[in-house]
């Protein structure tokens, strides 16, 4: 069975008619037959998409014909199954969401994964700064790196307030493609933050060219792997949130009003159904037995039709 590839891509870069470019973008993404997400603004493209190596070659060469994005980088990994299960593509006002006025231009200084590696080595005085949600970092991170407590990339100006007493200091900035650094980083300069760099390449390239290193845990994936396999062998940093057990398997509360997102190994997601608390699990079975009631009365509708 042929492998799947998997790209990670964006730039930021003027588009001037995003709604053009992503009817041309969704048109070629279905003659090659690739599945996946991108999304496009006017300040440029974000997205992943899978396929075979000739579809994904193929769509990188579009990519590449145009002008603004001839140098476009594509962070490539290789699985068995898409993960994905359609193809989409969608205009936004931001290809990553802060809901900042940002200049771009002004972002972080890049620090290549070699580089990364050693200031690491050398053990020099600087803030290693997670910009992820901090669901991502819990099942996976770089040793010593703080932190921050948010749920959305747009509570990132939070991050800014936390370190405002840092403004002298030196920071480098990780995220698992480089994205989100890039809005980040040009927010802290913004903000007036002296010395800002990001890794450049993100967690995945660092990953591939310096495996067993510095890197702890699983990268965490927007997609339906959840977990990158660039890191596969690294044992779990997480727990199960029941039994405590090392796990870094994410699953949501079934129940659908809560749909906590939660770290459960494959016992306790079947002794619980895969809910978050015993609340959960009778508004759960609660709405298990409204749809197999509608289900019924649908099925006893279609039958007095027939007969």
């Amino acid at each position: 069975m042929e492998k799947v590839h998997i790209l990670l891509y964006y730039k930021f870069a003027n588009v001037k008619n995003p709604k053009k470019f992503a009817k041309e973008n969704l048109e070629m993404c279905k003659l090659l037959g690739l599945f996946g997400k991108v999304l496009i603004a006017k300040e440029g493209i974000n997205g992943s998409v899978s396929g075979t190596k000739s579809q994904t070659d193929k769509y990188k060469k579009f990519i590449r014909k145009i002008p603004q994005f001839s140098d476009i980088v594509f962070k490539e990994e290789i699985g068995e199954l898409h993960p994905f299960t359609k193809m989409v593509v969608r205009v936004r006002k931001e290809i990553i969401r802060l809901d900042q006025e940002i200049d771009i231009s002004k972002r972080g200084k890049y620090v290549n994964p070699s580089e990364f590696l050693k200031i690491y080595e050398n053990k020099e005085d600087v803030i290693i700064l997670d910009a992820r949600n901090d669901y991502e970092s819990k099942v996976g991170r770089f040793k010593n790196a703080i932190i921050p407590k948010i749920k959305t990339f747009r509570e990132f100006p939070k991050v800014a307030k936390m370190l405002r007493n840092k403004k002298d200091k030196k920071i480098i900035m990780y995220c698992t493609g480089g994205i989100r650094c890039e809005k980040a980083s040009a927010y802290l300069v913004q903000k007036g933050f002296k010395d800002v760099s990001q890794l450049e390449g993100g967690i995945i390239t660092f990953c591939q060219q310096y495996p067993n290193t510095i890197w702890k845990g699983k990268c965490f994936v927007f997609d339906k792997r959840l977990l990158s396999r660039v890191d596969a062998k690294n044992p779990p940093i997480s727990n199960c949130k029941f039994c405590n057990i090392p796990c870094d398997l994410y699953q949501n509360c079934k129940n659908i009003e809560c749909n906590y997102f939660m770290t459960i190994c494959l016992e306790c997601e079947k002794d619980r159904n895969c809910c978050c608390s015993d609340k959960c699990y009778n508004k759960y079975k609660e709405h298990l037995l409204k749809k197999t009631i509608i289900n019924r009365f649908k099925k006893q509708k279609i039958n007095s039709v027939i007969n």
